[in-house]
């Protein structure tokens, strides 16, 4: 069986783009492949995040993993500081990463243009431990989206400049991402991606939104005077991202979409959105309060660490030996 390696950065709430986009393809990966999940914790803190805020986080993002069906007999689930050979890795495989290569990813380049940003060196180098994530278990497969697939890109060209110098120390993995729903746009601004960090309280609908506020948001939507619904990126950006979002969350092609919704009016075609939205939500919202506040996040969470640990470590180890840091 293949292995799929992915996790989440908690450093906000969970919304629908994270659901639609990530939460919602790992439950059914878990069927066919070895998935591994982890909580992205260290990531959180290359941007500054008050140490509660960080916490409700990761309670949330595990509470929220489970009940939206991963099964933890069938996918590993664990939190990445309880595995230490992820940070000591990322360490030397910064030493093997150029800063050209850090210079060229758009997400580090996007951070640097807004002046309020205190730029970290934990934000500057963070790619080269996302390559330490995903390097440490010899995953085949990591499931992105189209913005992610920059670090997946860098983590191949580290892996093979390393295994070109020390022999097939890591496996080369490839990005997986999905047809549909992968870049899920905000509501009031749909020429931007929906987001844990804009704090975009009109745009973004969050897991733990009442149902009231999620039709409020899709109502107030913004769309444009043509009209008709229809997928055009380009000219009709609010409306083709309904069409995504109703589309990925009924198992529907984009085309099938369009056409059930061709000639309806902008009104009966957002309820129409919403009523998904919220029959999707609503018993997620359940299994997340019956288990947010139970002892089983944290066993769920040990026993995924415990599971990884041996084998991250043996991966560690290689790695040390092969580029010298080991006496033999």
């Amino acid at each position: 069986m293949k292995t799929m390696i992915s996790g989440i950065k908690p450093s906000g709430q969970l919304h629908l783009g994270s659901y639609i986009g990530a939460i919602r393809e790992f439950v059914k990966y878990q069927q066919d492949y070895h998935i591994l999940i982890f909580i992205a914790n260290l990531h959180c803190i290359t941007l500054p995040i008050e140490q509660e805020e960080l916490r409700e986080n990761l309670r949330d993002c595990i509470a929220f993993y489970l009940a939206c069906g991963l099964d933890p007999e069938q996918a590993t689930l664990f939190l990445q500081s309880d595995v230490k050979a992820h940070a000591q890795l990322g360490w030397i495989l910064n030493c093997f990463t150029y800063t050209g290569e850090l210079n060229r990813m758009t997400q580090y380049k996007d951070k640097v243009k807004d002046k309020n940003n205190l730029i970290t060196g934990g934000l500057y180098t963070y790619p080269t431990l996302m390559a330490a994530d995903i390097l440490l278990y010899d995953a085949d497969y990591v499931p992105v989206g189209e913005d992610q697939k920059q670090h997946v890109e860098l983590t191949r060209d580290i892996a093979q400049r390393m295994n070109n110098r020390f022999g097939e120390l890591f496996k080369v993995p490839d990005p997986l991402i999905p047809k549909v729903g992968a870049r899920i746009m905000s509501l009031s601004n749909p020429e931007k991606k929906m987001s844990k960090s804009e704090h975009d309280l009109k745009g973004t609908i969050y897991l733990k939104d009442d149902p009231a506020s999620i039709r409020k948001k899709i109502m107030s939507a913004k769309t444009d005077t043509l009209g008709a619904v229809h997928y055009d990126p380009e000219n009709q950006p609010g409306i083709s991202n309904l069409l995504t979002i109703y589309a990925a969350l009924a198992d529907k092609s984009l085309k099938e979409t369009e056409e059930q919704f061709s000639g309806m009016q902008y009104g009966e075609f957002k309820k129409q959105v919403a009523d998904c939205v919220v029959s999707t939500l609503e018993p997620i919202q359940k299994r997340y309060d019956a288990i947010i506040h139970s002892s089983y996040l944290h066993d769920v969470l040990q026993h995924g660490a415990q599971k990884v640990n041996q084998r991250a470590l043996d991966k560690l180890n290689r790695v040390q030996s092969a580029v010298g840091l080991a006496l033999e």
